[in-house]
């Protein structure tokens, strides 16, 4: 039996030189592993957006729409380091309102906050956040950074006041790549989980389609850093659990927390 599951975090080729999965390939894996629907949530910006809804609705896979936002720490109209931190954060639309807020964050980021890196920060998201459901996102995203960074006071404080900014539509992101420090922050998220109240969600951040694409995927993060190969500084992702995984695959590694797996639905 299958075990359903949504794949709630995706980066297609849209997620420039670091994501490397063709819309295409994605839409046809989700349809031979019996998802009903899927996610695309590109870094930064929507530029998929409209080939990804129409070729998942023409699939008969409902297409949900996303991005995965920077966010300055300190604010996005900081061009220098005084920004802080560009943490991430996963935003889904979960109707018109939502896709119209989504694509006007998109665009003050390219327009506003664009520092190396399309940005937005949480007093914008707070203002344009009708209609969206939030993630915490990876190991980049703030309360999951905040509790490898021997900071859990600051994580709690940072999901209270999403909390109350986004009720139920907020979620905590648990991950299982392999990382030690994730093991640290699955922890953590799983214990405020629990205090607060807030539900928690199992996806992969998936980067590439199979588990063999992993090296290609470092190739082409080598031509984003100007790196090559070779080069043991390089940045890479130490690990090469991000693809597209199957629900059972997830469900072998979510199985001491299943709720996380059916809230992807």
């Amino acid at each position: 039996m299958t075990t359903s599951f949504t794949h709630l975090h995706v980066h297609t080729q849209y997620s420039m030189l670091d994501g490397a999965i063709r819309v295409s390939d994605l839409i046809e894996t989700t349809q031979q592993f019996g998802m009903d629907a899927v996610a695309v949530t590109d870094h930064g910006a929507m530029y998929g957006t409209l080939e990804f809804y129409v070729k998942a609705k023409k699939a008969g896979i409902k297409p949900l729409v996303g991005c995965e936002f920077y966010l300055a720490e300190n604010g996005m109209h900081l061009h220098d380091r005084s920004a802080g931190h560009n943490f991430h954060l996963v935003a889904l639309a979960m109707n018109e309102t939502g896709y119209h807020n989504l694509m006007k964050l998109a665009s003050l980021a390219q327009t506003r906050g664009f520092y190396y890196r399309p940005r937005i920060d949480r007093q914008t998201l707070y203002r344009h956040n009708e209609g969206l459901i939030i993630l915490t996102a990876c190991l980049k995203g703030e309360i999951p950074w905040r509790l490898t960074h021997n900071d859990p006071a600051g994580a709690r404080d940072r999901a209270l006041e999403m909390q109350k900014v986004f009720g139920d539509r907020l979620y905590l992101e648990i991950q299982e790549n392999g990382l030690p420090e994730q093991a640290v922050a699955n922890e953590g998220l799983m214990a405020l989980a629990d205090e607060l109240g807030i539900k928690l969600v199992a996806t992969n951040d998936c980067h590439y389609l199979t588990q063999d694409e992993s090296y290609a995927h470092e190739v082409l993060l080598c031509i984003q850093t100007g790196k090559t190969i070779n080069d043991p500084n390089r940045f890479r992702f130490n690990t090469n659990q991000l693809f597209f995984k199957s629900g059972d695959e997830m469900a072998a590694q979510f199985g001491y927390c299943p709720q996380a797996l059916s809230n992807t639905l």
